[in-house]
């Protein structure tokens, strides 16, 4: 047989032929005179395993272990590696498939968050914040819905935790969107403004203890990338203020005020 008699039979390509020679995965046939290999059966016997084999999910380097073991017992051994994978992959499936369930649902319902997709613990804080028209309020959400993304779980899951109780209660989400309004009010205000220190003091006040203690340094990285990316995010009034909030909860973690 010639390669493309051999390729169509196995129900592979010549080019896939050459490559499982050059790997070595395919012994070389002879070659006639003219030239041309010439495949016999066992060639397209060998062929068809190592099709078998790439059609469960083994690489190349992993196919050539096993016809490189007579015995059988690497092939044993690399379908029970595989097989242990498909198992975590299909666990991994399982689960993102209940958690889109929960969001579909949400959907239906209207309750799925306007930032998109988020984790539980997210979904429950943004759902207990009260509503509001204020555009650093929406802000606010979106840093909350970044912060859902790069934090690790188990510090995300203290983190919203910690935030939970302040936003089921009516008077600290009074103060908070009376904050919201000053800083509205600075979006087009000078970063000198008088009001810009004053409510950067307020909003550091704002800050509960055990919050600021589980941020740790979190409150001193105005000065690093993501610091300043944070900061660019606000009018120049606004970040004057954020800035100043910075300042003053960086103090009172080290215990200057």
């Amino acid at each position: 047989m010639r390669i493309g008699e051999i390729a169509a039979l196995a129900g592979v390509t010549p080019r896939t032929v050459r490559h499982y020679h050059h790997l070595g995965l395919l012994p070389e046939p002879e070659r006639l005179p003219n030239g041309y290999r010439d495949y016999g059966l066992q060639h397209a016997v060998a062929l068809a395993r190592v099709r078998r084999l790439t059609e469960l999910g083994l690489g190349l380097a992993e196919v050539r272990d096993v016809l490189a073991d007579d015995a059988g017992r690497e092939l044993a051994e690399v379908l029970a590696e595989l097989d242990d994978d498909l198992a975590r992959q299909q666990a991994a499936i399982a689960e993102r498939r209940a958690r889109l369930g929960e969001l579909i649902e949400q959907a239906r319902q209207g309750r799925l968050p306007a930032e998109g997709p988020v984790s539980p613990e997210l979904a429950g804080l943004l759902g207990a914040l009260t509503p509001s028209d204020s555009p650093m309020a929406a802000k606010d959400r979106s840093h909350l819905a970044l912060l859902d993304t790069v934090v690790e779980p188990e510090d995300r899951a203290k983190l919203f935790s910690a935030l939970q109780p302040l936003a089921e209660d009516p008077e600290f989400s009074r103060r908070v969107q009376g904050l919201y309004e000053r800083l509205d009010d600075l979006a087009d205000a000078d970063p000198e403004d008088p009001r810009v220190e004053p409510l950067g003091d307020a909003l550091a006040a704002c800050m509960p203890q055990e919050l600021l203690e589980l941020m740790g340094d979190g409150a001193q990285g105005a000065d690093s990338a993501f610091g300043e990316a944070f900061l660019a995010d606000f009018e120049p009034a606004q970040a004057a203020v954020v800035r100043r909030m910075l300042q003053s909860l960086t103090a009172r973690a080290r215990g200057l005020k």
